[in-house]
């Protein structure tokens, strides 16, 4: 098969490739991109595949960076633009079914396809437009198929994670797995107990955010994988439930994690500790929190100015693009209108300070403080006092009087 059309991405890297052969060596685009021009979609990455070796690539190009060389991977700089080129190599087993103990340099294109992991990521396209397939990757694209190459118990015994991209490429693409790579999956997931929950957690993302999301959690069900990913032992129909919401797409993580954790069922006291096992960052932490506090009172009825004022603009607008998800109604630009309408919106906007309050009641520095300020902040905006020094302070007199702080 060739290519019609080379993709503007290609032709700009096309000097790469050809200064690679005129010094006697074989080069080609390789990987995802390839996949991805095949299907229609746009090109993330630009990487390349030669004979060359490492050091004879530094000879070949004035600027370069050893990002991986220890791999064979050398980052070309040319001009604006940088690529990535790795030398042709096989692998020698995985003792920790991560990383290969050895990886030998050679100089065949067939030998480095053999330990990609899917037929439809085993595509080599030359200078051209001709796309080199020799495991038949192109009858797989055609048939919506996820097929291993060669042996899948190699493949996944060599980088266990691969079952989850294989899910992730499900729920992605809407492919379904062969019947041996599926049996596979099944068979060695417990291997998913060697990887890193950082690598997991970011497959596990791209599932989540899949088109056809359902059918992706539905293999990550049936392969059983789940069990050996954080806190999901016990949740196998949560995540069925999950993925039975609708078949709207999720295209926001933060979106992911409060639905996922809604349908599991946990509280809100439970967030945190889930959140951590999976190795979630504090902002993406905080975020979900928030949000989830926010769907549930929003499931039930309209946003109050106190919610909108603790969540914020940022995180109203998570929760309310969050109720279509449930057959509910939204309205983004209302919210968006509701919120700039309250008076303040942070304590920043607030008319008194504590040094305000200082100054005014002759009291030491305490809690007291902290407690008036908060009196004052709800009491704005909820509208009952307009946000005035004056009106503060008198407020503020009024609860210390009532003995409120």
């Amino acid at each position: 098969m060739k290519l019609k059309v080379i993709p503007q991405e290609y032709q700009k890297a096309l000097p790469i490739l050809k200064k690679i052969e005129a010094a006697g060596f074989e080069a080609y685009f390789v990987g995802g991109s390839v996949r991805d021009v095949l299907l229609g979609q746009p090109i993330h990455d630009v990487d390349i595949a030669t004979s060359a070796f490492p050091v004879e690539i530094k000879e070949i190009f004035p600027r370069t960076i050893d990002v991986g060389i220890e791999h064979g991977t050398v980052l070309v700089l040319d001009g604006d633009e940088q690529y990535e080129i790795t030398t042709f190599r096989t692998e020698s087993a995985y003792q920790d079914f991560r990383r290969p103990d050895h990886v030998e340099f050679v100089r065949s294109l067939e030998e480095d396809l053999k330990r990609r992991d899917f037929t439809i990521n085993a595509f080599a396209l030359k200078e051209d437009g001709e796309i080199v397939d020799l495991f038949d990757g192109l009858v797989d694209l055609e048939n919506k198929v996820l097929r291993a190459v060669g042996n899948p118990h190699e493949r996944f015994h060599e980088d266990a994670l691969r079952m989850m991209r294989g899910l992730r490429f499900v729920s992605q693409l809407g492919f379904q797995l062969e019947a041996e790579t599926f049996a596979s999956i099944y068979e060695n997931h417990a291997l998913l107990e060697k990887i890193s929950v950082e690598r997991i957690n970011i497959e596990f993302i791209k599932l989540l955010l899949g088109r056809y999301r359902q059918a992706g959690l539905e293999m990550f069900v049936e392969t059983e994988c789940y069990i050996y990913c954080p806190q999901l032992r016990r949740f196998g129909e949560g995540l069925l439930r999950f993925s039975e919401l609708t078949d709207r797409q999720i295209e926001k993580e933060i979106h992911a994690w409060v639905l996922l954790i809604d349908q599991l069922g946990l509280a809100e006291t439970e967030i945190r500790s889930f959140l951590k096992a999976w190795k979630c960052s504090n902002e993406i932490i905080r975020t979900t929190q928030a949000v989830f506090t926010g769907l549930q009172f929003r499931k039930k009825q309209m946003f109050t100015k106190q919610l909108l004022y603790t969540l914020g603009e940022e995180q109203a607008i998570l929760t309310e693009e969050l109720l279509p998800y449930f057959g509910l109604d939204n309205d983004v630009v209302a919210v968006q209108e509701q919120y700039h309408q309250l008076p303040i919106h942070s304590l920043h906007d607030l008319a008194i300070s504590g040094h305000d309050l200082l100054a005014y009641f002759d009291k030491k520095p305490g809690k007291w403080m902290k407690e008036i300020l908060t009196l004052c902040e709800q009491a704005v905006v909820e509208q009952v006092i307009p946000n005035e020094k004056k009106e503060l302070l008198n407020y503020a007199a009024a609860a210390i009087e009532k003995n409120e702080c």
